[in-house]
C-alpha cells in the first residue's frame, strides 16, 4: 500500500511558500496507508532534491525543519524498497506511484519504467498536460501518479482504470494539493475541489492549471478502500468512508441473532462498523482496546514476527469492558488469520467468555495485480478453508463474513465501477484507447 501527495505553487512569489511542511503532514494524515518507508523530491533554492529513508514520517521531521521547497512530492509505503523514482534526462523528474502500472516484474521496475516514459515523452516537446495523458494511454494497470520535474512543473493522474484514488484541494489560489485521500487534504487546510475520475490527467506551472482526460477510460475503484486502506474521515467517488462502515456494520448485524453482551471493533476501521452494528442490535457498543503510540497497521508489517510483535505493542484490551461478557468481536478482513487468532487470544485471557467474530467485507481469496498488499493465494486462510475450520483456527466462538451484495450495497455505487478482483477473482479488463 501506498499514499501519495503533492504540493504546487503558483504565480511571481511562489518561493515564499515552504511546501515541505505541507508535504510532511500531508503524508503524516496518509501514514496509515504505510510506515515502511517515505520518500519525497522537492524544488529548493538549491535547484531539484530527493530524500527517501525507510521508517515512518517522522524520519523526515529533521529534513523538513532545516530545508525549504516550493513545490513538492512524496510517498509513504508499506514496501521497505520504495522510493520516488527518479530519471536524469532525457528531463529531470520524479514520479511517485500508489497501484501498480502494467510495466515490469517488480515495483521499483515498474515505477522507474513510468517515469523513464514520462521523462521521455516530455523531451519529445509534448506539453506536461498531453504528456500526461499519452503516459496513460500507453501503459495500462491500476495506479495514480504524482510527477514533478526540474522545470516545475507538476503532472498527476489516474491510470484508465482508475482502481487508486486520487483528489485534488486548493488553498486560496496560491495552492494546489493532490492527495491519495481528502482527509489529508483537510488536515494541511486545503478545501476539496474534486477528485480525478478515471484517466484523468491534471497540470501545473506557475500561471496554469489544466485538465484532460483520454478515451477509452472505465472507472474500476478498489473496493477495499472502503473496507479498509482509507481513513474514517476521507470521501472517495462523493461517498463518505465512514457511512460505508456504519453501513457495512448494520448488514453484518441485520442478519445476526447471537446473544452477547457487548459489541467491540478493532481499532480503527473496525470501529464504524461495530458501531453500525451495535446501533441496529441495540447492543451496547464499548471500546475493548487501548491503543499504545502511532496509528501504525501491524497487518501490512513485511514479517508474520513483526505483525504480531506490533498487534501486541498497538492493542491492549480493557479488562473492565471484557471481562466475563459475551462479545461481538468486529474486524474489518481476514487476511492470513494469525493476527485475528491474537487478538481473540488477548480477549480470552482478559476475561472475555464468548467472542464471536464478525468480519466487514466478504472472504478475501485472491491477490491484487494493482499494488493492494495481498498475499498469495496459498496464504489466504478463506481461499480454501470452509467457516467451521477458520473458527477453530483463530479460536472464535463463531464467524460469519459480509457477503459480495452487502458490501456493494454498502458502498451505494454501481458494481461495474468497483474492483471487486480480491473477493471474486475477477479483475476489471481495460479498455484500449484507439
Amino acid at each position: 500500500m501506498t499514499g501519495i501527495f503533492g504540493f504546487y505553487s503558483f504565480g511571481e512569489e511562489r518561493e515564499r511558500w515552504n511546501g515541505l511542511r505541507f508535504l510532511y503532514y500531508g503524508l503524516q494524515a496518509l501514514q496509515g496507508r504505510g510506515s515502511e518507508s517515505v520518500s519525497l523530491a522537492w524544488l529548493s533554492p538549491n535547484g531539484f532534491e530527493t530524500y527517501s529513508t525507510e521508517g515512518d514520517v517522522d524520519a523526515i521531521r529533521y529534513l523538513v525543519e532545516k530545508s525549504r521547497g516550493h513545490i513538492a512530492i512524496g510517498m509513504v509505503s508499506s514496501y521497505r524498497d520504495d522510493s520516488v523514482a527518479v530519471i536524469e534526462s532525457p528531463l529531470r523528474l520524479a514520479l511517485v506511484v500508489d497501484g501498480m502500472p502494467s510495466l515490469g516484474n517488480s515495483r521499483s521496475e515498474a515505477f522507474t519504467r513510468l517515469a523513464e516514459t514520462m521523462s521521455e515523452l516530455l523531451g519529445t516537446g509534448l506539453s506536461p498536460l498531453d504528456a500526461g495523458l499519452r503516459l496513460i494511454s500507453q501503459i495500462g494497470g491500476g495506479y495514480s501518479f504524482i510527477a514533478l520535474t526540474e522545470r516545475g512543473e507538476m503532472v498527476a493522474g489516474r491510470s484508465r482504470l482508475g482502481v487508486k484514488p486520487l483528489s485534488v484541494g486548493s488553498i486560496g489560489f496560491d495552492i494546489a494539493c493532490v492527495s491519495s485521500e481528502t482527509a489529508a487534504l483537510d488536515v494541511v487546510g486545503a478545501s476539496f475541489s474534486s477528485e480525478l475520475s478515471a484517466g484523468e490527467i491534471i497540470s501545473m506551472s506557475q500561471l496554469s492549471l489544466k485538465r484532460g482526460k483520454v478515451e477509452g477510460a472505465a472507472e474500476a475503484l478498489c473496493s477495499f478502500e472502503f473496507v479498509y486502506m482509507a481513513r474514517n474521515d476521507s470521501t472517495i467517488m462523493g461517498v463518505p468512508v465512514y457511512l460505508v462502515r456504519e453501513r457495512i456494520g448494520e448488514a453484518l448485524a441485520a442478519r445476526d441473532e447471537v446473544k452477547v453482551d457487548v459489541v467491540t471493533g478493532v481499532p480503527e476501521t473496525a470501529l464504524a462498523f461495530a458501531s453500525g452494528y451495535a446501533g441496529r442490535r441495540g447492543i451496547r457498543c464499548r471500546l475493548g482496546f487501548v491503543r499504545t503510540g502511532q496509528h501504525v497497521r501491524s497487518a501490512l508489517k513485511p514479517t508474520q514476527l513483526e505483525r504480531l510483535i506490533g498487534l501486541q505493542l498497538k492493542l491492549n484490551p480493557i479488562a473492565a469492558a471484557v471481562d466475563g461478557r459475551d462479545i461481538v468481536l468486529i474486524d474489518d478482513s481476514v487476511v492470513r488469520g494469525n493476527t485475528l487468532k491474537n487478538v481473540v487470544a488477548l480477549l480470552r485471557r482478559k476475561g472475555a467468555q464468548a467472542v464471536h467474530v464478525r468480519v466487514g467485507s466478504p472472504p478475501i481469496r485472491y491477490s491484487c495485480p494493482f499494488g493492494t498488499e495481498i498475499p498469495p493465494p496459498d496464504e489466504l486462510i478463506a481461499r480454501d478453508l470452509p467457516i467451521e475450520e477458520i473458527e477453530k483456527l483463530v479460536g472464535c466462538d463463531s464467524l460469519a463474513f459480509l457477503d459480495l451484495e452487502e458490501l456493494v450495497k454498502a458502498i451505494g455505487l454501481p458494481p461495474k465501477v468497483l474492483c471487486l478482483g480480491c473477493f471474486t477473482g475477477h479483475y476489471p479488463e481495460e479498455v484500449r484507447t484507439r
